[in-house]
This record gives C-alpha cells, sequence and structure tokens, in this order.
C-alpha cells in the first residue's frame, strides 16, 4: 500500500477497511520508537536536574556555600521553571512540539555544560553565578513535560495512554539510578565539573539527532496506514503537530479563565504539585540526607540513591499498566487514572517513618517503599492528556506543569530552612509526606469526573 504524504495524509484513515491493512501483524509500531525517544530524553533531562543533587556536597564545600544558599540555588530551577510553563506551553501550541523540543533540549545542555566553568569566576560572583545559571536551565527546561504529554497525546490511543505516561515519566527513576552511582563516582574520583561537561554534550548530541529525525505522526516516514488509522480511532491527537494541518485559535479571556478555574483543572493542577514535592526532595536533599544525615560516603550515596529510583521506575510501570488494564476491562476514565494515584500517594505517605529508624541501609528500604508508591501515582500527565481541551494540550500541559513545579520553589527552600534551624531532616520528611495526604484529598473530593473538557465558546 501507498501512503499519501503531507496535507493529504489524513486521508489514509479510510483505508483502515482493507484485506491489507485489517491482517493481524501488518500494523507499524512506530509509535513505541516514538516513545523510547522520549524516554531518553527525559532521562538526559532528570540526570541534569540530579547533577547539583549529587555534587552539591563538594560544590558547597568548593565554593563556600551553606545550606540556605543551597537551598535558594536548588530552587533557582524551579523560579525559572515554572514562570516559563505558561509561555512555553504557548510555544508548543504555536510552532509545534518537534521544534521547541529540540532547541530547548539544546539549549538546556548549554546551560549544563556551562555550569562546569563556575570555579573560574571570582569568589564573589560564584554563588549568583550558579544561581542564574541553574535558573537559566530550568528556564529553557520548561517545555519539555508538556512537550511530553502533547506527543504522547498525538501518537497513542486512550487505552495505551496510561503506560506510554507512565514510561516517559519513569525515566526520572531511570537517570538517578543510572546517573546518580555514575556521578557520584565521578565527583569523588575526577571532580564534581566533570559530570556537567559529560551531561551537557550528551544532550547536545541528542538536540541534533531529535531534530534531524522526528517527524509528526501523519508525516512520519516509517507510520503505516493501518498504525495511523489506529492512534487516529483510539482518540490520539495525531494532526496537532502537522503545521500543514494546524488550525491557529486565540483564546478569548473567558477561554484563559478556565483553564485557570475549572474545578477539575484546579484539583489535578494541585494534585501535581503535592506529587512534586516528592520528586524535588529526592532530586535536591536526599543525597545530602544520607550523607550528611546518615554518614554515607559520596559513592555509597549514589548507589543509595539509585534504589529508590529503580522502585519508582518499577511503580510507574505498574501504575500505568494497571490503569490502562482498568480501562480494557470496562472501568471509567475515573475510577482507572484515581486509582492508582491514591493507592501510590498512601504508599508514598510512609516517608516519615524514616524518622523512627536508625538503620541506613533500613532507611533506603522505607524511601525505596515509598518511591514505588509515588511512581504508581505517577499518573498525572495520563490524567491532564484525558481532560486537556482539544485545542490547547500544550498550554493545559504547561499551567499543569508550571503548578506542580512550584515545588521545585517551595520544597528546596522550606527544607533548607528546616535543616538549618532544627539541624535536623525529621521535620523535612514529616513537611513532604504531608502533601501524600493532601493529594489524595484533592482527587477524591476536589477533581471530579475524569473527562475530555471543552474550551467555553
Amino acid at each position: 500500500m501507498t501512503r499519501t504524504r503531507g496535507p493529504t495524509s489524513s486521508t489514509v484513515t479510510h483505508a483502515t477497511g482493507t484485506p491489507e491493512t485489517a491482517r493481524v501483524g501488518q500494523r507499524t509500531a512506530v509509535r513505541y520508537s516514538v516513545l523510547a525517544f522520549l524516554f531518553t530524553i527525559t532521562a538526559i533531562n532528570y540526570g541534569d536536574r540530579a547533577t547539583l543533587g549529587i555534587a552539591g556536597t563538594s560544590i558547597s564545600q568548593d565554593l563556600g556555600l551553606t545550606p540556605i544558599s543551597m537551598g535558594y540555588i536548588f530552587s533557582a530551577f524551579g523560579w525559572a521553571y515554572v514562570l516559563n510553563q505558561v509561555p512555553g506551553g504557548w510555544l508548543l501550541d504555536r510552532y509545534g512540539s518537534i521544534r521547541v523540543y529540540g532547541v530547548s533540549l539544546f539549549a538546556w545542555s548549554v546551560c549544563t555544560l556551562a555550569i562546569a566553568g563556575v570555579s573560574h569566576v571570582p569568589h564573589a560572583l560564584m554563588f549568583p553565578t550558579l544561581f542564574l545559571l541553574w535558573a537559566a536551565l530550568g528556564l529553557v527546561e520548561a517545555p519539555t513535560f508538556p512537550a511530553n504529554s502533547r506527543i504522547v497525546s498525538s501518537w497513542f490511543p486512550t487505552s495505551e495512554r496510561g503506560l506510554a505516561t507512565s514510561i516517559f515519566n519513569s525515566a526520572q527513576y531511570v537517570a538517578v539510578a543510572f546517573f546518580a552511582p555514575l556521578m557520584g563516582w565521578v565527583t569523588q574520583t575526577f571532580g564534581w565539573k566533570y559530570i556537567f561537561s559529560l551531561m551537557g554534550a550528551l544532550g547536545m548530541v541528542l538536540a541534533i539527532i531529535w531534530l534531524a529525525r522526528m517527524y509528526p505522526p501523519a508525516r512520519h516516514p516509517g507510520v503505516n496506514a493501518a498504525e495511523l488509522a489506529y492512534m487516529r480511532d483510539g482518540g490520539a491527537l495525531v494532526d496537532i503537530d502537522d503545521p500543514a494541518l494546524q488550525v491557529k485559535q486565540t483564546l478569548t479571556r473567558k477561554q484563559i479563565r478556565f483553564m485557570l478555574t475549572n474545578r477539575t483543572l484546579l484539583g489535578v493542577y494541585g494534585g501535581q504539585y503535592c506529587i512534586t514535592a516528592l520528586l524535588y526532595f529526592f532530586l535536591t536533599w536526599f543525597p545530602l540526607y544520607l550523607h550528611q544525615s546518615r554518614g554515607f560516603s559520596l559513592t555509597a550515596t549514589g548507589f543509595a540513591a539509585s534504589v529508590p529510583a529503580l522502585c519508582g521506575l518499577a511503580g510507574a510501570i505498574f501504575g500505568g499498566a494497571l490503569s490502562d488494564k482498568l480501562l480494557r476491562t470496562g472501568r471509567s476514565e475515573n475510577i482507572a487514572r484515581k486509582t492508582p494515584y491514591v493507592l501510590g500517594m498512601a504508599a508514598a505517605s510512609s516517608i516519615c517513618l524514616c524518622n523512627f529508624i536508625q538503620s541506613g541501609w533500613l532507611i533506603v528500604a522505607v524511601m525505596s517503599f515509598a518511591f514505588f508508591g509515588k511512581g504508581i501515582a505517577a499518573i498525572g500527565w495520563a490524567v491532564i492528556s484525558d481532560i486537556a481541551p482539544k485545542e490547547t494540550p500544550g498550554l493545559a500541559a504547561g499551567i499543569f506543569n508550571g503548578v506542580g513545579n512550584i515545588a521545585g520553589i517551595v520544597t528546596p527552600i522550606v527544607i533548607g530552612y528546616i535543616v538549618a534551624l532544627t539541624k535536623s531532616y525529621d521535620g523535612a520528611l514529616v513537611f513532604v509526606a504531608a502533601h501524600c495526604i493532601v493529594a489524595i484529598i484533592l482527587y477524591l473530593f476536589v477533581v471530579g469526573k475524569i473527562r475530555r473538557l471543552s474550551l467555553p465558546t
């Protein structure tokens, strides 16, 4: 069968009834290679974010930074990341995921590479330079997760979207599991500058490959008519990144207000804030907690941090598969999406039990269980893909991610003050666990029915 390209490629959906496309095994599976690419880039993304946490002790010693100073530097990423979420979502809807994603990846890799040179600036400028570079990293990384959500929405039908979302989201755990031991060893053996150089160079190479090889579903040279029809008929928004088929729309004030005040959206935004608080504790203060409070060496810290990360990965895969299975067995989207989230956040609240444990490796075991739960709950990106108005998937994902990552500002600073004032991490763990309870309340009593929302006319 000859596949039609370009603007007329949407006509391939009418070929689904032919014997050739109906035969088992004829449908291509390019969407999974796209998912693998998203997974790899997201792992690099989180690897870059984890660099400062792994190298934090060495950097603070070399640059003479206090815990409060480190807290503000950790939060610099979050400030810029949040501020650029809505503009980043608008850029995705205006210029498409492929170009914006590729440029973002290249830019954040340059920022990572530049951090390796911070020690060469005058001592008085080290703190502001590191703060600004870490903020710049957050600014240019802002479109990444909204782009992931947008791309998954365009490539995956609803019945596969939960697992697909969990897979790209689980890259955060793989990044820590793979990069944390490597970074700990490199920092201890060669110095912290080398991990920033390595991650920056790797990201720049991936950006070039992405821009050269990625296409929207209807224009991708590897997608046949059967796969495109399967995606489209299953609810995938296959045309949102095709420039020839996009319809530009200017939102009214009423529609913008809807995106910011709708009860379902607000509940989902709040739930993402709560789960992101756990993530930022893990990315920023968790390695320092193991090293400073529990006496782990830098190398042991890297390996210990990788264990909860692997459990988070297992939880994310399990949660996404469970959600999709519930959908396929006839359960509503409401049950299929909320069940993993509520169960996962309940398990994640066990993180506060570490305050009553003395054994370092038993603490790692409890943290592993908590992050397994967090992984199960990482279904929020599937939820926002399911409920976002079809005209504004990028904007909805941008607001969702922006609100969520306010936790990236609040959590590092609050924990920094708790540690500085109490000389203990006990209050920090209670602070993180409280977010799990709030998240459960939001999903049970605020979100309401999960369904595709429509913008008011």
